[in-house]
């Protein structure tokens, strides 16, 4: 079976994914298991600054998912290169895809600038979509305007390929990937989390010190599946999909959807074995669904729906 992808240049032994925020700088799942096992992981979202995030309490449950609101705690780009990349170094041995946030466009252009010197990084995720900051964050992502402007600034200072993680919370996900394809943008990663919110019935107030967070789990997954094939169907570039990823079967449906690669994000904080588990099982997964190569199936839904 051959479960090997490309992304953007980037040999992938296969398409199996750790999203950032849910995977650490690497070294707390090495501890677990072999992470080499994985295609590659997102790091942790990491910004110019340190950040601390937001108040507790950060998580809430919820039916068929769960709702977060960190708030893009890191210690900084300048810690990640000096501190986190040398020990990730030492367990895992292939390229790791740098997630970068940011509050302005010039934040967004430094750590870029920054982390692109850095040879363990293959790929560059820009993340605007993210809904738990304030300021920055999702704001870059809701509109085509800001989204081309962020993304051509960053564009100018990486040589990496650049992928634009997009936001779920807009009427037109397209317009967006059009307008950051347009000045460069190498592929995408969608989707992040949906905003939403729970309320504690004893006291009236939100079960989140930040009032709201981001809805990820089962529940978003066919939401992820359509943003997917429908940027996909628009524009020919490598997407990551994420969003309610748990098994080797929704690998697959994503990557019918259109996905080169996939990745799992909250279902590694409830089993941290979970991308180790859906790699074992593709092999099985494919031999019963009668496909030889990943590489045959992506795309497999576009222009049928």
């Amino acid at each position: 079976m051959d479960t090997s992808v490309t992304l953007s240049g980037l040999q992938l032994d296969n398409p199996v994914l750790a999203a950032s925020g849910t995977f650490g700088y690497g070294r707390e799942y090495a501890e677990f298991y072999d992470i080499n096992i994985l295609g590659s992981f997102s790091f942790k979202g990491t910004t110019l600054e340190p950040r601390f995030g937001n108040p507790q309490p950060r998580i809430a449950e919820c039916s068929a998912g769960m709702l977060n609101a960190v708030g893009l705690q890191n210690p900084g780009i300048e810690a990640v290169i000096r501190e986190e990349l040398p020990a990730l170094a030492k367990v895992f041995h292939k390229k790791v895809i740098a997630n970068i946030g940011g509050f302005s466009v010039d934040e967004y252009v430094e750590c870029c600038r920054r982390i692109d010197r850095e040879p363990q990084v293959g790929l560059i995720e820009l993340n605007i979509s993210c809904p738990n900051v304030h300021e920055g964050g999702m704001s870059f992502g809701t509109s085509p305007g800001s989204a081309a402007a962020v993304t051509e600034a960053v564009k100018k200072v990486t040589t990496k390929p650049l992928y634009v993680k997009l936001s779920p919370n807009v009427t037109d996900i397209v317009a967006i990937a059009r307008a950051c394809r347009a000045v460069g943008a190498d592929g995408f990663s969608l989707i992040n989390t949906l905003v939403g919110m729970r309320i504690d019935l004893r006291t009236g107030k939100s079960l989140l010190g930040n009032g709201t967070g981001g809805l990820s789990g089962p529940a978003v997954f066919p939401v992820a599946l359509r943003m997917v094939n429908q940027v996909a169907e628009a524009l020919d570039v490598p997407v990551i999909g994420m969003g309610g990823v748990s098994g080797a079967e929704d690998v697959i449906e994503m990557m019918m959807a259109g996905a080169t690669a996939v990745a799992l994000g909250s279902e590694n904080l409830i089993n941290p074995y979970a991308c180790r588990d859906v790699i074992l099982a593709l092999p099985g997964v494919m031999a019963r669904l009668g496909i030889d190569s990943l590489r045959s199936v992506i795309g497999a839904a576009l222009s049928q729906i």
